[in-house]
Formats: C-alpha cells, sequence, structure tokens
C-alpha cells in the first residue's frame, strides 16, 4: 500500500496542506479531507465548503453536513424566520428543524440552489408554527399583513395561506415565470416581501428606497402578478 499525498485549497487562496498518510479505502480518504479543509476554513474565518460538496456530504450521510449547513446559512435561516415569528426562541427552533428536515430530504432531493432550499423549508415551518399559535395572535401581526396584500393578486379562497401555494406546482410555475419577467429591481422587492417576509421599512432601508416607492413598486408588482395568473387561467 502506498503513501497518499495531497493539498487542501481552501476558499480560493493559496495555502497548502501536505500530508503524507496510508489510507485503507477512498471513504476514510474523503473524510480526512473534508475534516482537513472545515478545519482550516475555521481558522481562516471563512464560511466553510461551497455548496456542492455540503450536499454531498448529506448524500454520503456525513453528519458534517448539518455543521457546514448551519456555518453557511444559520444566519439567513435566522433571520427569514424572525421576520414571521417575532420570537428568538421559535426562531432559533425552526432553524433546527430545518436542519432536520434537509438531513431527513437529502438524499432523495439534490437541491440545485441549497439556499433557497433550505430558506423555503424555514419559511414554511415558520409559518406552520404561526398557525399553531394563531389562535392567541394579536392584531397586525405579519403574517396577516401579508395575506392581506397578497389576497389583491391571489383571493383567499385559493391560497388559504402562502405556503400552501407556493407548493403548489401549477401556481409556484406561474409565480417563477412572472418573477423571470420583472426587472431586478421589482423582483428583489417582491420576494424579499413576500418570501422572506422583510418589513416595508427594512426593505426601504436595504435597498435604499424611499417608503412610498417601495409601497407603489409592491402594488404595481401585485397588479401585474395578478394579471399573470389571470392569463394562465389560474385565477379568474
Amino acid at each position: 500500500m502506498q503513501p497518499c499525498s495531497f493539498f487542501v485549497v481552501v476558499n480560493g487562496r493559496n495555502i497548502e496542506h501536505y500530508a503524507r498518510v496510508c489510507f485503507t479505502n477512498q471513504e476514510c480518504f474523503c473524510k480526512i479531507m473534508r475534516a482537513i479543509s472545515l478545519k482550516l476554513n475555521d481558522l481562516l474565518g471563512g464560511e466553510g465548503l461551497n455548496d456542492i460538496d455540503i450536499i454531498e456530504l448529506y448524500f454520503q450521510r456525513d453528519e458534517g453536513a448539518l455543521e457546514a449547513t448551519k456555518r453557511k446559512y444559520n444566519q439567513q435561516m435566522f433571520h427569514t424566520s424572525m421576520n414571521i415569528l417575532r420570537n428568538m426562541q421559535d426562531a432559533e427552533e425552526c432553524v433546527n428543524d430545518t436542519l432536520l428536515k434537509a438531513w431527513e430530504s437529502i438524499p432523495p432531493t439534490r437541491p440545485e440552489f441549497l439556499g433557497a432550499f433550505l430558506i423555503k423549508i424555514t419559511r414554511n415551518l415558520s409559518i406552520n408554527k404561526w398557525k399553531a399559535k394563531r389562535a392567541v395572535r394579536r392584531g397586525g401581526d405579519t403574517v396577516n399583513l401579508l395575506l392581506d396584500e397578497l389576497e389583491e393578486c391571489i383571493p383567499g379562497s385559493q391560497i388559504g395561506l402562502p405556503e400552501e401555494e407556493y407548493e403548489a406546482s401549477l401556481v409556484t410555475g406561474a409565480i417563477n415565470e412572472w418573477l423571470g419577467s420583472t426587472n431586478q429591481i421589482a423582483r428583489v422587492v417582491f420576494v424579499m416581501r413576500y418570501f422572506h417576509g422583510e418589513s416595508i421599512r427594512n426593505i426601504c432601508e436595504r435597498c435604499n428606497m424611499t417608503e412610498s416607492k417601495v409601497k407603489s413598486m409592491l402594488f404595481r408588482s401585485r397588479k401585474k402578478l395578478k394579471a399573470h395568473l389571470e392569463k394562465e387561467g389560474i385565477v379568474c
């Protein structure tokens, strides 16, 4: 059995780790390589593995996938959940549940975009948690406000709650098609508001726009979406 030499490049930087070790099988080699890569990323303050490598960890049933996922996407998942639930403990629970759901779903699912896949799970879990608590909700909560706005383009009798429509393949396809036809800033604002649950104020600050401009843009987007869904025969 011959020694195996290798080097690891982290985050595109010119950093090499050289070792001479003997392996009995390829799986052992891969595990050590991943461990070295993760350790070097920690030392460098990097975000960790890229999405393709993280997904491969899931397929190999390596629990390092959960650590890598949390390192890279924890902040985004937590932020999305907080926008809906407004409760740190509930949001943290949803993040942990998202990781569990991802572990159960991958494989067989192989997400094309891991970040979007995770945020969608977080969003749906957060809304489900909100539904469980809605018997004691107070007026003016975020989810009710978003539902009121979306009802302008998707009637309440058809949407129930947003996650039910995003899961419906027909509606999902139509919405994605419409989003692809909009200009970039309108698309960003719409997704921030109705997918991530961002407040109008946060959208204004992050996009450097006035409140009236954001509200006007969202109003026009809802009207255009409604027209597109009517054209596709999804609403009448």
